[in-house]
């Protein structure tokens, strides 16, 4: 499998100049090639090749003086930038005819040398390399400086320089890794993610919502407080937005860091783990919007997906309309209604349940039955209560006479 290494660079500032001018270079070279089939379709021409795009943008380019500055950085970097536009277009047009899932894929826009992201890629045809005393060396930009924080398992396909809004410089390695299968765990878990608490663990435990963006809130109003008092177009006004931009940083990355931590841990002490697939788009869209990005559950449950794929062990989404909150893991009983203030609730069957606990029970159970499928039976609860025997919440009573294990 394919993984991302990010280290911090500290370039000189002869080599900030030769990374702002390949960056300018890149995006230059992008919008050339959007405007000219742009352009193309408005006229009603025929769409323009790859190949042809690359000839006429970049090669042909050279050799006029309006574009003669191109040669100043790495052909792979120009080339690099055309790969980009023509993955956007693949993925517009795929997604038009509805062959690419997902959220539907707009069409490539215009880059601005004002977006707070920078960033250009080298390939092993740029030839870049680690050199013995541990720098970057990049094609007309020289040897930069990297904080290993550790090393590469394997030689990076390709590396990416990026520059943030803060004014960070990082470089991101592509390496291809092998499985790294930890010992085998006994046990399974269902996860519950929600507001009060971050994550609900089916065994009971339960993790305390961080609130990073909320504990920095104070901080953060009066770094925009100071950018707002500013003049446009002075440089103590830019000065005011990297400070902004470096306070986003810093819960950004305390709330990936605290994300990693908490997966690893989960995937360490389990075989399997289940979540549920949340709508986090729609949620963002309700009152609750800035809890909900706050939480960063979109970002974890990522991360446990890969970690499972890399460590050997297995992760599952259960579909989002699952009722997990209003569904009794003792008896099976559908609730008709739960509204969020509720936190603890009894079935009609007597058993007292804990909100969260019992959907994290639900959860594991029906991912269990979703990757034990029941001899193809129904797991999903449909318009109405499935029957204790299709919801495998239950062994049922003649595999347990005969010793078979369902689950």
């Amino acid at each position: 499998m394919q993984l991302r290494y990010n280290f911090r660079l500290y370039p000189s500032p002869g080599q900030r100049q030769s990374l702002a001018r390949a960056f300018g270079c890149a995006r230059t070279v992008f919008n050339d090639g959007l405007r000219l089939r742009q352009e193309a379709r408005e006229n009603g021409l025929p769409y323009v090749s790859d190949g042809e795009l690359s000839k006429r943008i970049i090669t042909e380019a050279k050799k006029t003086p309006q574009r003669a500055w191109l040669g100043e950085v790495s052909a792979v970097v120009l080339q690099q930038a055309l790969t980009d536009l023509n993955t956007a277009y693949r993925n517009f047009f795929a997604s038009l005819s509805g062959k690419r899932k997902g959220p539907k894929a707009a069409a490539p826009r215009f880059r601005s040398r004002k977006d707070n992201r920078q960033a250009i890629r080298f390939t092993k045809n740029a030839r870049f390399a680690v050199t013995a005393g541990g720098k970057l060396r990049l094609p007309k930009i020289g040897d930069v400086s990297v904080r290993w924080s550790r090393t590469l398992p394997s030689e990076p396909s390709s590396v990416t320089v990026i520059k943030d809004a803060a004014g960070r410089y990082f470089a991101s390695f592509v390496v291809e890794t092998s499985g790294e299968p930890l010992p085998e765990a006994g046990g399974e878990v269902g996860i519950d993610l929600g507001l009060t608490h971050f994550a609900v663990l089916s065994d009971g435990s339960k993790v305390d919502n961080p609130r990073f963006l909320r504990r920095a809130e104070r901080r953060l109003r009066k770094a925009q407080q100071a950018l707002s008092r500013k003049a446009k177009g002075s440089n103590n006004r830019t000065k005011a937005v990297v400070k902004v931009a470096r306070a986003h940083a810093k819960v950004a990355d305390t709330r990936r860091d605290w994300a990693h931590k908490l997966s690893t841990q989960v995937i360490r002490d389990s075989q399997a783990v289940y979540v549920e697939n949340l709508c986090v788009s729609g949620l963002g869209r309700t009152r609750l919007a800035k809890s909900v990005h706050d939480a960063g559950w979109s970002q974890f449950t990522a991360m446990l997906e890969y970690k499972a794929r890399r460590y050997g062990r297995y992760f599952g989404k259960i579909d989002r309309w699952f009722p997990s909150s209003k569904l009794c893991s003792a008896c099976g009983t559908i609730a008709t209604s739960m509204p969020l203030n509720v936190r603890s609730w009894t079935c009609p069957c007597g058993e007292v349940h804990d909100r969260d606990v019992n959907a994290a029970i639900n959860i594991l159970a029906a991912g269990r039955a979703e990757r034990l499928n029941d001899c193809g039976a129904r797991v999903r609860p449909g318009p109405v209560p499935a029957p204790r025997s299709e919801a495998v919440t239950h062994p049922k009573p003649h595999a347990q006479q005969t010793g078979i294990s369902v689950l």
